[in-house]
């Protein structure tokens, strides 16, 4: 396995001074075959072999080999730039060719699925191989391999998925986790889960890439194991800002253009707080871009946020040999991605971002603008080489915290539990987290499983529960679709679940356009509510695809709508649609329109979503919120938010999605009637929730004859009181940014 007798990556260079021409093998003694396919080097693999020696992690091969050889566990500290990404997974492949695979071929997980596509197209070039065949993919709703692949990049979650099937994950002799940094749930619970499936299989060979101090509480977590250290690159030279980062948006896109006119080389990165500003930042520089003069070239803005796009663009060459200035956007995600550029030179780094905080006690997100962790400060650091510049829109004093928070302290883990329940069934032991979940959160995900009869009286699942851990939805939405078995809106309720699981396939129009758009808009609205306006929207776009005279893309363009969201709502109910079949539940005919339809989706939504009830306090839009005595407003992109002038506010709806900002905005949202509430709601979910005016309504419909005889005792109550003082009116908790 050592670097010199390698047979899968010779260290030939015959007398050609970079790498040999194709046809100076010939057919004689010097053919050097590819163990991987049998088949001759191309004179591509030389010139990248030599390239990949290059890379920092090349300093450390024997090293590694050793410790993998003699090692179930190994931990490689270092950023993406040192080569880890692309280089040990094809170590392992070696490792594992060289026992024949008898214990299982390679799996190396990411936390972002276009980064797993991009690797495994970029490793499989390195080996001369063919993607799908020796090397392949497997991300949410693609896969591309073979019986003949042995070694798959993969997201984390899909690799946590296959343990539904394979919990001891035997298909696999060496698994890889990296970017284990990243702290995302999935990645969380198979580091966990892995510690008890290593006891099991001795032969399983572990390898997890990290950076520190992500390294050191590795180390304290699963004790004395190797460390492979990755050497960094040499750091860049960094400017701080003095001023706060209060206006930190606008000052960094006058940075941008500010380097540009100083028409130093290199290409610019910049990290904003959210998705929405890189959107926005990408649109402001293209108009500035055709203000600038020709002399100084053409800046070319690229949005890289991770599973929005592609590889990088190629940058295109001048007449007059300037190159054009790629100005790459991105977020907190895009930190320690693979690059396949080495252009970079300017990173601007703003020191914000937003994140989606979950908060149990009201089962809604809230948006919260926070500092970068020192973890990213230095990813961001080292992203352009020893010459580049790094300037931080933050004082060089400031006190930032020194990791990268755990997403599973921070999101609704009712999925994660429900994983791990399902999981207990197949013989695994307790997942050991690094960081356990918050008990307020464990406790709040074990109630709603309760509610939606996921689980048996002793906590285990229930038949019920197994099911809905088989549908690849959240909890809710799986009740959902299995209640729509029993009231024949399958078929409905799967475009309901594709659209909502999708992308917003709502486009945002160019400026000036958003009245145009609102009118295109208007015409999918049914006036049921938003979750029927997406089946409207599905049906529509189903249609256009069966045009003779325009394509469906043209369709999409022409209504502002997202042609790669619909695609994709269109992919996950095929999934979805599968996986009815296989577990042999019920598809019923499609019967949209019809009166009986619509009150059976109306009566499946509620059987998952019977959590997510509001009701109109006063008759303008005020919506005090059930189960936690918050008041929110219908979102203005809604159905009953564009058209309440016509259509009137209902008093009482189902959403679907709440979150806790400046607008506190209910999504996708339609009417309900309190009757069939009653009828769907489990009675101790009802009587568990907290006293209102609007379960008192309830309760008189409950029980008419029960809340007669309360009136009259609060009557004679407020009789006897009434000298004591004034009564004191009921209030409704209004939210405010957390």
């Amino acid at each position: 396995m050592s670097e010199e007798n390698n047979p899968a990556e010779p260290d030939i260079y015959p007398e050609s001074e970079e790498y040999p021409a194709e046809d100076s093998f010939g057919f004689g003694d010097d053919l050097e075959l590819n163990q991987f396919d049998g088949l001759p080097f191309s004179s591509r693999y030389y010139k990248l072999l030599k390239e990949r020696k290059t890379l920092s992690v090349w300093k450390v091969r024997s090293e590694f080999e050793e410790a993998l050889i003699n090692n179930q566990l190994v931990i490689a500290s270092g950023t993406a730039k040192t080569g880890r990404s692309t280089q040990i997974p094809q170590w392992c492949a070696e490792f594992c060719l060289s026992v024949q695979y008898q214990h299982g071929m390679v799996v190396c997980t990411q936390t972002d699925r276009q980064q797993a596509v991009d690797l495994a197209l970029r490793v499989a070039d390195e080996m001369d191989v063919n993607i799908g065949h020796e090397v392949g993919y497997t991300i949410p709703l693609e896969t591309c391999c073979s019986s003949d692949t042995v070694l798959r990049y993969c997201t984390d979650d899909m690799l946590l998925r296959e343990m539904m099937s394979d919990p001891f994950l035997e298909h696999y002799g060496v698994i890889i986790i990296d970017q284990a940094h990243e702290r995302t749930v999935s990645t969380d619970i198979l580091l966990g889960l892995l510690k008890d499936i290593l006891l099991q299989r001795p032969e399983l060979r572990v390898v997890v890439l990290a950076i520190p101090p992500m390294t050191d509480k590795l180390l304290s977590h699963y004790g004395s194991i190797p460390l492979i250290s990755l050497e960094a690159s040499s750091p860049a030279e960094v400017v701080h800002s003095n001023s706060g980062n209060k206006d930190y948006f606008y000052s960094a896109l006058r940075l941008v253009l500010e380097i540009h006119r100083t028409k130093e080389d290199g290409d610019v990165v910049v990290f904003f707080a959210s998705a929405e500003e890189v959107h926005c930042a990408h649109s402001i520089l293209q108009k500035e871009g055709t203000r600038l003069g020709a002399e100084l070239g053409q800046m070319v803005p690229v949005v890289l946020c991770p599973g929005q796009g592609g590889q990088l663009p190629v940058l295109t060459e001048q007449p007059d040999s300037e190159r054009s200035r790629r100005v790459f956007l991105s977020t907190q995600k895009g930190e320690d991605m693979w690059w396949p550029t080495e252009s970079v030179n300017f990173v601007i780094d703003t020191g914000v971002q937003k994140k989606m905080v979950y908060n149990p006690r009201i089962r809604a997100n809230s948006e919260v603008l926070r500092p970068i962790s020192q973890c990213q400060a230095d990813l961001r650091k080292q992203l352009c080489g020893p010459t580049g510049k790094c300037f931080c829109l933050y004082p060089e004093d400031s006190q930032l915290p020194a990791e990268t928070s755990p997403q599973i302290l921070e999101s609704n883990i009712t999925p994660t539990v429900l994983f791990l329940k399902r999981i207990e069934i197949a013989g695994l032991g307790q997942c050991d987290f690094i960081d356990r979940p918050d008990p307020e959160g464990l406790m709040q995900a074990l109630e709603e499983l309760d509610y939606l009869a996921a689980l048996d009286d002793d906590g285990n699942l229930s038949e019920i529960g197994i099911i809905m851990s088989e549908i690849p939805l959240d909890p809710q939405m799986a009740k959902a679709l299995l209640a729509s078995c029993e009231f024949d809106c399958v078929s409905e309720m799967l475009t309901i679940a594709a659209m909502l699981s999708a992308p917003s396939c709502f486009r945002e129009p160019p400026a000036g356009m958003t009245h145009e758009a609102v009118q295109c808009h208007r015409k999918f609205q049914h006036p049921e509510g938003d979750h029927f306006t997406l089946i409207n929207i599905y049906n529509a776009f189903k249609q256009s695809q069966r045009e003779q005279y325009f394509s469906a893309e043209k369709w999409c363009q022409d209504y502002f709508l997202d042609h790669s969201a619909l695609k994709m709502a269109e992919a996950i109910r095929s999934e979805l649609t599968d996986t009815l079949n296989r577990i042999e539940l019920p598809i019923s005919e499609p019967s949209f329109g019809t009166k009986t339809n619509t009150h059976n989706i109306k009566r499946a939504l509620l059987a998952g979503f019977f959590m997510q009830i509001a009701r109109d306090v006063d008759g303008s839009g005020n919506y005090f919120i059930l189960t936690h005595k918050h008041v929110a407003h219908v979102h203005p992109l809604s159905s009953y938010g564009a058209q309440s002038h016509k259509l009137g506010l209902p008093e009482w709806v189902v959403f679907h999605d709440y979150t806790l900002s400046e607008n506190n905005c209910m999504r996708t949202v339609s009417e309900i009637s309190p009757q069939v509430f009653i009828q769907m709601a489990p009675l101790y979910f009802f009587y568990n929730l907290p006293p209102s005016e609007s379960k008192d309504i309830l309760q008189d419909m409950l029980d008419p004859d029960g809340s007669r005889k309360r009136k009259d005792e609060k009557q004679k109550t407020t009789t006897i009181n009434g000298s004591c003082g004034a009564v004191v009116p009921q209030t409704y908790d209004r939210c405010v940014i957390q």
